[in-house]
């Protein structure tokens, strides 16, 4: 008889830190596929992922040198997963296809958050409004009088 598996032991988990997990070749492999379709995912996703300016923001801190290696690594494999448009639920199927990638994006996220900076923030901003994706900032409702204007 075997002792029933819990937590961990129920689902394969290699820890981030793992050195395979942050191979120079698999990490080239994942830079390569997301330069490629990044942006025309994002696009073809604009309106369906309510985290756009974040998921923009990892893109910039995946390909800043100075983000520390298992960050990085993490980064682009999320991002890479996000691109490629045959994963578990494939990106065709109405309603469910898109649900999977955001899922692991969106966690990836949160996991690294911390390394996310305001340069990289900044950087998902200017390209966002770019490429015309972001809304445009909300106008100030208190508005100074103009000199010599009538009060």
């Amino acid at each position: 008889m075997t002792t029933p598996r819990r937590g961990r032991e129920l689902v394969p988990y290699t820890a981030p830190e793992d050195p395979k997990n942050q191979d120079p070749r698999v990490m080239q492999r994942n830079a390569a596929k997301v330069e490629k379709g990044f942006w025309v995912k994002l696009r073809r996703s604009f309106g369906q992922l309510p985290f756009l300016e974040e998921a923009v923001s990892a893109y910039y801190c995946a390909f800043d040198p100075r983000t520390p290696r298992p960050v990085k690594a993490m980064l682009l494999a999320a991002l890479a997963y996000f691109v490629v448009p045959s994963d578990m639920i494939p990106d065709f199927i109405a309603g469910l296809g898109f649900t999977d990638d955001a899922t692991v994006l969106f966690a990836t996220l949160r996991i690294v958050s911390g390394n996310i900076k305001e340069r990289h923030r900044s950087a998902a901003r200017r390209r966002l409004s770019d490429l015309g994706l972001r809304p445009p900032a909300p106008v100030s409702q208190s508005r100074e009088p103009e000199s010599g204007a009538e009060t």
